[in-house]
């Protein structure tokens, strides 16, 4: 079967943060139809751009077969079910931003970012992949090294010159 890879970045710093980010998982995994390929290990982290409990990261990557639609539409198919269990799960905050255009961030009991989607790159107001904040955020790029297979950091070079590699 030829696939396309997924890999997620998900986030927890509210109530039993393991749970959550189990309880994510298996929804993932029912809702995506497949079980994970690889998980990275999952680290602890402060919060990050605000005052707040620390959060427990981890990486996922799934292989789903190849979209029937195309690979933007099929994106944005994956961030509503993102965003669908997050919803589920009980994350109640809205994007919010500064005046300056920051995003203000605040704690929440899921947190799951599309970092990548096979080689697809886009940047609408809705989605970017790969995600925007993947270099600034070592809770990422620490669990995303762990899993990150060779085609990957071959078509995303950018995203590996400055991380440690796991090979």
């Amino acid at each position: 079967m030829d696939s396309v890879s997924l890999y997620l970045s998900l986030g927890s710093n509210l109530g039993d943060r393991e749970a959550n980010l189990r309880t994510a998982l298996d929804l993932l995994d029912e809702r995506l139809g497949f079980p994970p390929a690889a998980i990275s290990s999952m680290i602890e982290s402060d919060a990050w751009m605000f005052d707040g409990p620390c959060f427990l990261n981890c990486v996922v990557l799934y292989r789903l077969p190849l979209p029937e639609v195309s690979p933007r539409k099929e994106a944005r198919r994956i961030l509503d079910i993102c965003k669908g269990i997050e919803k589920e799960m009980g994350r109640t905050d809205v994007e919010e931003y500064a005046l300056d255009g920051r995003r203000i961030y605040h704690s929440r009991i899921i947190d799951i970012d599309i970092l990548f989607y096979g080689d697809l790159r886009m940047n609408t107001k809705k989605l970017t992949i790969p995600h925007k904040g993947i270099y600034d955020r070592p809770f990422v790029t620490g669990p995303l090294s762990e899993i990150a297979e060779p085609s990957l950091k071959e078509e995303f070079p950018e995203y590996f010159t400055n991380i440690p590699q796991n090979d």
